[in-house]
């Protein structure tokens, strides 16, 4: 059976057509006439051989993908090929899952995590990840986009996997050996917009909201539950067809829904019956800059249910004591008790006045909320790539900060996520790359993109030429030097933070953080100040200033469990070198 929701059109054909990897068929069935079904369906009784490849011919009009395609070998603009999932050779049946809870998330983007760019390539690194410690595997969007390399929330074609990835079969082969490892994998889907080029299927019906735009494009429309079915089924097929344990929501403040279900609370009532009849948790974490605890409170207390969402207060607060940098909407953040306050609080905004915004923003969280229903980051890919150019802490940030940078990723509240190459300070940068292979779109995005850095006051010089081959190749990982002189203690103290993280209960403990003794001084700089930070019985203790630090300690039996410069007790305290970091407290949990 074939079938396409086209309300759009009076007459739909499904055609063959004839590709070097595919099947052979009778050119004379190459067109098939679907009928006209219920609610803007049609449908034939056609099977189709997996590999053959087909489109939809919408009135007299070109050849188009299927809006459901898995496969497009020549690219978004091509046909179809047609995948058959149970064709699949999976090997993780004995895989249950893994709950996110205690867990440490590593995000990456598979066409710059390697010199390959592929899911095979990317399958080889997975023993780099389980030395480390990481529990999920976080991939960005490998759905269809037009042009080979992309940052990937340009996709077009939700259900397929990127051809130069590896496609579909490919992305099994990824997903069996991260089960195989030990490791979930959460991927990253896209369901506010659609890119620029490749999207036909505003020619199929109205899955656009004509009138309503968001930050990149035509918002979905969310009134049509044709659309939703798309979106709820798309999640579907990679958490079943797929295995996959988790999925990642881009940005859900831009999805404008009216309807009396939120499509957030529809997802997660999806996940939670597929998870029960799988018998493995599954995940869903949003993206959201909303600071609404709404997300993540249960449907029986009037919310949508989903299991996490990421705080960018933790990474802002974060990066301003590090750095000192309090541009843009890091000013807020400049204030002494940021830091602290996201610690024990989780949002920083939970009612509070926004400069930035020029408003309150955000909500309480609730004290029954578990702490690690929040993911919590020092860097991340758009805190990475959306800067002018692209870089890291790396390249501002002394080995000392980094060092302090990845105590506080790993000992803070909440689900720590690293993004790729940060557990080294790699010194590549992670850029904004594109290849439109439209010129007329390329010019837009590069002129986009400066005016855009331009009004916030960046240096233009700076900013990379996205369509520029070598903005992409300078994003790419390189892994010679993880084993290197700085980058390689850096590497071994993220791996020791990672084992802390598993042997002291304390810092998985669902409760939020505590404060303790001193904290920041009001009138120092935001990156010269000291902080007592609390998790249980331990102290996470972080001098930022140029002085050491005498800090009394409240147990006469605490010893440094871990310090990123030696840190020395004597007299019932402990002495914290300048520029560094130090965790203490009870020889035994």
């Amino acid at each position: 059976m074939i079938e396409v929701w086209a309300p759009k059109a009076e007459r739909v054909r499904m055609r063959r057509v004839a590709g070097a990897d595919a099947p052979d068929f009778d050119a004379e069935g190459a067109d098939v006439e679907l009928r006209a079904a219920e609610d803007g369906w049609w449908r034939a009784d056609v099977d189709l051989a997996d590999g053959e490849r087909y489109g939809f011919v919408l009135d007299d009009g070109d050849l188009r993908p299927d809006p459901r395609s898995r496969r497009q070998p020549e690219g978004v603009h091509g046909p179809s090929a047609y995948v058959d999932a149970a064709a699949f050779s999976w090997r993780d049946g004995a895989w249950t899952g893994r709950q996110l809870a205690g867990g440490l998330v590593y995000e990456l983007h598979i066409g710059t995590f390697t010199p390959d760019g592929t899911l095979d390539a990317a399958i080889e690194r997975l023993g780099h990840l389980v030395e480390l410690g990481v529990t999920h595997v976080e991939l960005l969007p490998v759905n269809g986009f037009n042009g080979v390399h992309n940052w990937g929330y340009d996709g077009v074609l939700w259900y397929t996997v990127h051809e130069a990835y590896g496609g579909p079969e490919a992305y099994v082969r990824f997903v069996d050996a991260a089960h195989a490892a030990g490791l979930a994998v959460i991927q990253d889907v896209v369901y506010n917009h659609l890119g620029p080029s490749g999207n036909y299927l505003p020619e199929y019906g109205p899955y656009l909201r004509e009138g309503s735009r968001n930050t990149w494009g035509d918002s979905v429309n969310l009134d049509e539950a044709a659309v939703r079915s798309y979106i709820v089924e798309n999640a579907l097929m990679w958490l079943g067809e797929y295995h996959v344990d988790g999925l990642r929501l881009d940005a859900v403040h831009a999805l404008h829904d009216e309807q009396p279900v939120h499509i957030l609370r529809e997802l997660a009532e999806a996940s939670d019956a597929l998870s029960a009849h799988l018998g493995r948790p599954l995940t869903l974490i949003a993206e959201s800059d909303m600071n609404d605890p709404t997300l993540i409170l249960p449907r029986e207390a009037d919310g949508y249910g989903l299991t996490a969402q990421w705080s960018d207060d933790w990474h802002h607060a974060v990066h301003v004591a590090l750095t000192g940098e309090t541009v843009g909407y890091y000013a807020d953040f400049a204030d002494p008790d940021a830091l602290p306050k996201v610690w024990a609080d989780g949002f920083f905004h939970n009612g509070t006045y926004s400069s930035f915004r020029g408003r309150d923003h955000g909500h309480p969280i609730p004290e029954q909320v578990p702490a690690w229903r929040l993911v919590t980051f020092a860097q991340d890919h758009d805190q990475i790539g959306n800067r002018a150019a692209g870089d890291r802490l790396t390249a501002t940030l002394s080995p000392e900060r980094l060092a302090v940078a990845a105590v506080l990723t790993l000992t803070a509240p909440g689900t720590p996520m690293l993004f790729m190459g940060e557990e080294w300070g790699a010194s590549t940068p992670w850029q904004f790359f594109t290849s439109h292979p439209e010129e007329w779109l390329g010019d837009a995005v590069r002129k986009g993109r400066t005016a855009e850095f331009a009004e916030m006051g960046w240096d233009e010089s700076i900013v990379p030429d996205p369509q520029d081959p070598a903005t992409f190749r300078r994003s790419v990982l390189d892994w010679s030097e993880a084993a290197d002189g700085e980058h390689a203690r850096l590497l071994q103290l993220y791996r020791d933070l990672a084992r802390l993280r598993r042997e002291r209960p304390e810092l998985t403990d669902p409760a939020f953080g505590q404060l303790g003794g001193e904290t920041a001084d009001p009138d120092a700089a935001p990156d010269a100040r000291r902080f007592v930070l609390r998790r249980g019985a331990l102290a996470v203790l972080v001098n930022l200033s140029a002085e050491p630090w005498v800090v009394p300690l409240d147990e006469n039996d605490d010893v440094v469990l871990l310090a990123t410069v030696d840190a020395t007790i004597a007299d019932a305290a402990v002495t914290v070198a300048p520029e560094s970091a130090a965790v203490v407290g009870p020889r035994h949990p």
